[in-house]
Formats: structure tokens, sequence, C-alpha cells
């Protein structure tokens, strides 16, 4: 199950098109990193029923956070140790972040109607409506709504004004919402971070040490750090992991890695106060970026190079 110290922890959406298509020769990546011998971790918006084709076309066997940070799914018997609270879903062993459902689709009703917002559940769509809202046939789309934890919706009209208000008062109810893009996702307790925390503890005993974390980004921006600052689901991931390789799809301002050292005083204070979980662990004291452009000929090559060369 786990012969490197390294986990490969992986924003997966960028790399699949809706219909499941494998975008950005990512089959590279995962044929290396298959034959390097390391795990690698997809955390995704979609659901396990999505993934089941692209796992098996991948041949990823490992792990995955689903959901945008709802649970971590364990195949059956990938890890011989007791992981907490876990529930059975399917073929999969999960530990939930988030409440599962029906939880978030009573809380989006009643969010919706408490503040007069229309939001439109994909769950409430007749069959020739969710094909038509995802541009998907009928057997494809069907996936999509066959959450474990996650309601995915839509706004029906609603202004910018309203769709902040609506984040708000989501916020002060303790759900988490995201947009996803074409839909919305809201769910009661969603925590990419904390699934990355835990499952990277169960490796952690697995091998009864540190098991770094690599993190794999994508960002349409060409700053690296302005990318990290604006995008939450980016900077959770980074911050949660040991190394970081962040793929731009602009030309970099940086290309080459560059090691970043903790701050000293006041601002070292303010690190920890921002982000506890990592500033707690002394394998993230120290920590390596890699900005690559994700359109260059070899660009999985450089990945590869990158993490093999700190294995």
């Amino acid at each position: 199950m786990l012969r490197r110290t390294q986990v490969m922890y992986v924003a997966l959406d960028p790399f699949l098109s809706p219909r499941g298509k494998v975008l950005h020769h990512f089959e590279r990546f995962a044929e290396g990193i298959e034959e390097a011998d390391f795990p690698c971790v997809w955390l995704t918006s979609l659901t396990r029923a999505q993934l089941d084709e692209p796992r098996r076309r991948l041949g990823n066997r490992h792990p995955f956070i689903g959901e945008s940070g709802s649970g971590v799914y364990l195949p059956e018997d990938y890890f011989h140790l007791k992981s907490g609270k876990t529930i059975r879903l399917g073929r999969f062993t999960c530990m939930p972040a988030a409440k599962p459902q029906p939880a978030a689709a009573e809380a989006l009703e009643e969010l919706s109607t408490d503040l007069a917002i229309p939001a439109v559940s994909l769950r409430s769509l007749s069959p020739r409506e969710l094909s038509q809202n995802t541009g998907l046939p009928a057997s494809e789309a069907e996936r999509i709504r066959m959450r474990d934890f996650d309601e995915l919706f839509f706004f029906a009209g609603a202004s910018d004004e309203d769709i902040e208000r609506f984040g708000d008062e989501a916020k002060l109810r303790g759900l988490r919402v995201q947009n996803l893009g074409t839909f919305w996702s809201l769910s009661c307790g969603a925590d990419p971070g904390k699934c990355i925390r835990e499952l990277g503890a169960l490796y952690d005993r697995a091998v009864r040490s540190h098991v770094l974390r690599v993190a794999i980004g994508v960002t349409s921006a060409g700053d690296a750090d302005a990318a990290i600052a604006l995008d939450p689901n980016l900077k959770t991931l980074f911050s949660n992991c040991d190394r970081r390789i962040l793929l731009t799809e602009r030309q970099p301002l940086v290309v080459e890695s560059a090691s970043e050292s903790e701050p000293d005083g006041e601002d070292a204070d303010a690190s920890r106060k921002e982000s506890p979980a990592v500033a707690a662990t002394p394998q993230n004291q120290s920590r390596t970026q890699a900005t690559l452009h994700l359109h260059a000929a070899n660009v999985w090559e450089q990945v590869l190079t990158a993490i093999l060369d700190h294995s």
C-alpha cells in the first residue's frame, strides 16, 4: 500500500472535463506516479459514482477526498487501522467531515425559504431538466446528483447582493457554500483541510513516521502568491501540505523552485494563528514550492522530477 514516504494530494477537477475526459495529459502524471509507487489522493467536487470510470481508466486505487471536502473515501482494506468515526458507502469506508444527506438538502431548502432567495437543487429537477442544465446524457447527468453529503444547486434570478447575503447567512448557520463554476455546493460541515489532516495521520500511523504531503494545484493566474491568496480551496490545500507544486495556465512569473522559510518574531505568531495545523508540525517549518507552466510540453516530467528529487 505504501512504500514511499510521500503522498500526492492533487486538486483533480481541472484535469477532467464534465464528461470525464482526461485533460492536460494528466494520464502521463498518473502513469509516472504509479510507476514511482507514490499514493495519489484526489481532491474533487465529484461523487464516488462519477469517479468510478476515471479511477479505473487512470489506475488509481488510493483514497480520495470527495464532494468538495465532505469526506475521505478509503478503498476496502486499504488501511489495516482503526480510523475513528467511519461510515460504509458502497465499496468504500468513509471518514465523514460533513453530515450525510439529507442534511444538506434540508438545509438548502430552509435557507432558500428563509431568505426568499430562489435556489434550485439538482435533486429537484426531472431527468430531462437535469440533462439540459448539465449538458450531459441522462445516465451521466444522474451520477452528478447521486451525492452522499453535499447538495448541488443554482440560483434562479438572484442578484450578486442576494448571493452574497445567502453565503453570509449560510456561514452563520455553520454551512459551507462553494462556487463550483456551473453550480454551487452546500454542505453541513465539509472541510477539505480536516480531510487532508485525518488522512495524513493515517499514512503516518501506517509507516510510523511523518509521510510528506505534496500538494499539486492549478491556477489561471501567473502570480503564484496572488493565486493562493485569492483561491480559498488552493490556499487550504497548500496550507495543509508540506510541499507545494503549482501549475499555472499562464506563463508563471517564477518557474524554478523556491524555498520558503517560516517567518520569525511577530510574523511567525501571525502565521501560526492563521494556519495552526501547519505551524504545529515541525515538518512544515520549511516548504519547497515549484511553480510550473501547465501547458509546457514536458510539464509532467518537470513535476515528477521535482517529486523524485525529494523522495
